[in-house]
């Protein structure tokens, strides 16, 4: 294993190389509406159907690649120690520490601190754009990027932050965005890119190049923060340093996001909810590509079991199941239950659509579009809660009329219950060859974790320097490269090696 130290300085069906022929040029996107034209979405849609056949010549690789010692599990072979203690990988495969918090940016701020969701996307010049979370309170000014007084407030003009907290108490999440270059392994730029936002934890890319990120916090209005909060907003993925408009995307709802994922085919954008007793919803905007040209919002049920509880708890006591057990790898037809009062002033969003038929789920996080469907994680789902993963392939004619004759199906993907497999699995991301790439966020050692379309479980790399969680795994455009967060200590790592000799 090698290693690199540079101290001084999501995706999808688009990561790895069908990405370069999907992305739209950020010339191509408005500062202050990052959303395309519906023409810019088709031609970027059009481009991912091409580039997926790219992605099945990537998975005909040769996989079946035996290594040296014997080692028959699926993936890339058994980890190895890391002589610096902080990653540790699979032979033939090293990492590049890239980014660190408190660093001094590019625009004069800090890097912030807790970075978590995470995508990338195709840059100028071969480079990878990376646009990254950072889940932060108004009270960790310390991890903000005006560093621990706000001292740096001034270099953002007041309106380029959605909650200054009537100027006392601004609030320090958002966005940043860094320009990193593969071919030479070197980040060359970095910058805030939103602004005075609230705990920002997932999001996810869309197709026409951007970012949404979504506020996992509804927190109201008070006397300490002058806005609601609770909202996405979307984030043009660009290499100028410049920070997006902070527009909340109010007509999809008003709750504890997660993540969000945009299926190519029809614009339509699903979204989780990081609650015990979530649900899973989708945006269908008016327009596609133009999420603030207002759209419904609906909530996802199983079609013939309202009110479905898919979280296959037991009692603490007792021991037997609360409801059902929902069966792993059983494909049902779902409904999708029209929702009002979206920005939901008393946080009961979620209430009101279970009350209507809708599916309840554990802590929705990670969630991802690759392979043809949504895939998304349930942190504290199954019989131990220690996470599941599901899968839900949309319809023909997804979010139209016709949507009854052939309806989307779920399924419950894998539920492990063994945390020396999978442990309270967060974000995800599509592989280039199409495995899951999973983040953990349990209370032992965290690793990334390699999910097969078969459901074959292999370990990708393990947190050897902390305890705190892998986030914001993500793919660049090339496919070189995968790109990850560790979110305590407020690291972003890239991990580059021999991808095609992943092993079935």
């Amino acid at each position: 294993m090698t290693v690199a130290d540079d101290s001084g300085s999501g995706l999808d069906r688009f990561s790895g190389p069908q990405m370069e022929s999907a992305a739209v040029s950020p010339a191509n996107i408005s500062s202050s509406t990052p959303g395309a034209s519906r023409r810019d979405f088709l031609k970027a849609a059009a481009a991912v159907t091409l580039g997926f056949h790219g992605l099945k010549r990537l998975v005909a690789a040769p996989l079946e690649m035996q290594t040296s010692d014997g080692w028959s599990a699926p993936g890339f072979g058994p980890l190895k120690k890391d002589p610096q203690g902080l990653l540790d990988l699979p032979e033939g495969f090293s990492y590049h520490l890239f980014s660190r918090v408190g660093e001094k940016m590019d625009d004069g701020l800090l890097v912030p601190g807790k970075p978590d969701g995470m995508a990338a996307f195709a840059g100028p010049n071969g480079r990878t754009i990376l646009v990254r979370n950072h889940e932060l309170l108004s009270k960790w000014t310390e991890l903000g990027p005006f560093g621990k007084g706000n001292e740096l407030l001034a270099k953002v003009a007041p309106e380029s932050l959605y909650d200054r907290g009537w100027n006392k108490t601004p609030c320090v999440g958002g966005t940043t965005t860094l320009v990193y270059n593969t071919r030479e392994k070197k980040l060359e730029k970095h910058f805030l890119s939103l602004a005075g936002t609230q705990y920002n934890c997932a999001g996810g890319p869309t197709p026409w190049g951007s970012w949404i990120t979504c506020e996992e916090n509804t927190q109201r209005s008070d006397e300490e923060y002058e806005k609601d909060h609770g909202y996405p907003f979307e984030v043009a993925a660009s290499a100028e340093i410049r920070l997006a408009r902070p527009t909340p995307i109010k007509a999809m709802g008003r709750f504890r996001r997660e993540a969000i994922a945009v299926d190519p085919k029809s614009g339509v954008v699903y979204q989780t909810e990081d609650v015990g007793d979530g649900i899973i919803t989708r945006y269908v905007p008016n327009k596609p590509g133009e999420l603030l040209a207002g759209g419904r919002l609906q909530a996802l049920g199983i079609r013939d079991e309202p009110s479905r509880d898919t979280r296959n708890w037991l009692d603490d006591k007792t021991k037997k199941p609360l409801a059902e057990p929902f069966v792993a790898n059983k494909r049902v037809a779902v409904r999708w239950i029209d929702l009002d009062d979206v920005e939901s002033p008393e946080d009961d969003l979620r209430k009101r659509a279970v009350a209507a038929g809708a599916a309840m789920f554990a802590r929705g996080e990670g969630m991802w579009f690759g392979n043809d469907a949504v895939y998304f994680a349930c942190t504290n789902g199954g019989r131990i809660r220690a996470g599941q993963v599901w899968r839900y392939v949309p319809s023909p004619f997804e979010g139209t009329p016709r949507e009854s004759e052939q309806p989307g199906m779920v399924e419950l993907f894998i539920e492990p219950n063994d945390g020396a497999l999978v442990e309270n699995c967060d974000n995800l991301t599509v592989s280039p060859w199409g495995d899951l790439v999973l983040c953990e966020d349990g209370p032992r050692s965290q690793y990334l974790v390699g999910v097969t379309p078969s459901g074959g479980i292999y370990k990708l790399a393990l947190n050897a320097g902390d305890i705190f969680e892998f986030a914001g795994s993500c793919f660049s455009p090339d496919g070189s490269t995968l790109f990850v967060n560790v979110q305590g200590s407020g690291r972003t790592y890239a991990i580059t090696g021999p991808w095609e000799q992943r092993k079935a």
